[in-house]
């Protein structure tokens, strides 16, 4: 059966992350018992690939969303049975960083989508010479055309050297090396907190509510000068739905109340 990090969590294993806790790594897992088919660990801040204890039955990771810029050697070992790794949207900036998952001969799904590397020259065919058991590559199917480009471009001395040029993969990896400095969160003041707060329920009508999303969806504060950076989730609610979470605030509208989580 299928489970996500969070069921993990509810099932007693309360050292395991759940989704969106934005934690740094992997550890812990041993507490499934290696139970599960899939595990969720999207929308974190994992930046290396590793930290598996033994999963025989582990067949779909997803690892959307986070920070990775590293894969573990030996992955193979720990997770034996993968067949499906989704990478997307993560900081794989070079070719020989993915060259880790040739081990793992299970793997047929692969997506590293919205990652940096896909802008590398070469980067579909040397992913397919590489890592030749995948077959459904950020999922488009890899076609024989794909396969027989693949070997021809990578056959021979010459091959393997172009191979091993394009790959340029760092010999190790130190925590933080190599990745964007985070860009300074922007977040409101109390002031702005309560001019948000204020402009809400002094609105009388859907057009200046409409005005006031219009506002805040382009950074400003309504009746401020305008801000860079800010956002906000501004809408009607009903009384026993939440807006979905933003970045740095929640606007949650419940009848005539109007409040910030």
């Amino acid at each position: 059966h299928t489970a996500l990090v969070r069921e993990l969590s509810q099932q007693g294993a309360q050292d395991l992350p759940e989704p969106s806790y934005k934690i740094p790594v992997i550890e812990n897992l041993g507490a499934t018992l290696d139970q599960f088919d899939a595990i969720d660990f999207s929308d974190n801040e994992i930046r290396k690939l590793d930290g598996f204890p033994l999963l025989r039955r582990l067949k779909t990771l997803l690892m959307n969303n986070n920070r990775i810029c590293r894969i573990g050697e030996n992955l193979e070992q720990a997770l034996p049975s993968l067949t499906e790794l989704i990478l997307t949207n993560n900081n794989i900036a070079e070719l020989g960083e993915l060259d880790p998952l040739s081990s793992i001969k299970s793997l047929t799904y692969l997506s590293v989508l919205r990652n940096p590397v896909t802008n590398k020259k070469h980067y579909r065919l040397y992913l397919i010479h590489k890592v030749p058991q995948v077959r459904v590559l950020d999922f488009q199917k890899v076609k024989l055309k794909e396969r027989q480009e693949a070997e021809k471009m990578f056959k021979g001395k010459r091959g393997a050297q172009l191979a091993k040029d394009i790959a340029r993969r760092a010999k190790t990896f130190n925590p933080g090396a190599g990745l964007p400095t985070d860009k300074k969160k922007t977040g409101p003041s109390p002031g702005d907190v309560e001019a948000i707060k204020t402009a809400i329920a002094n609105a009388s009508t859907l057009a200046e509510v409409e005005r006031l999303k219009g506002l805040l969806q382009a950074g400003q504060i309504p009746g401020r000068e305008r801000k860079p950076g800010l956002s906000v989730c501004l809408s009607v609610c009903s009384s026993n739905t939440a807006c979905p979470p933003h970045s740095w605030l929640h606007v949650v509208c419940v009848g005539s109340w109007v409040g910030t989580e």
